[in-house]
């Protein structure tokens, strides 16, 4: 998933795979070229101060958050509480697969 194609959208699941945020989960909140994004979660990172990252550091998820994406392109900006629901949202669906394998 990490192919330079696959670019990640606003509103998508990234796992951070390198830096001080590594194995943290957050949500694309903003794309700044072809090669750098924002990623928020609401917690520890929060929309106002979205960090900006690499995406060769990032490991794209194949799970989009439409509330955030619709959020962010509606009003231009997302609450903190819709990116901690998006991701613990995610968080929970993920498990659920894990174990009904």
């Amino acid at each position: 998933m990490n192919d330079p194609e696959s670019l990640p959208v606003i509103g998508q699941i990234v796992e951070v795979i390198r830096g001080r945020d590594r194995e943290r989960f957050c949500v694309v909140v903003g794309i700044i070229d072809h090669r750098y994004v924002l990623i928020a979660d609401g917690d520890y990172r929060k929309y106002d101060k979205a960090k900006k990252k690499n995406v060769q550091h990032l490991k794209v998820i194949d799970y989009i958050s439409e509330e955030v994406k619709t959020s962010i392109n509606e009003t231009g900006r997302v609450t903190n509480a819709k990116l901690r629901f998006a991701i613990q949202k995610f968080l929970e669906q993920y498990h659920l697969l894990k174990e009904g394998e």
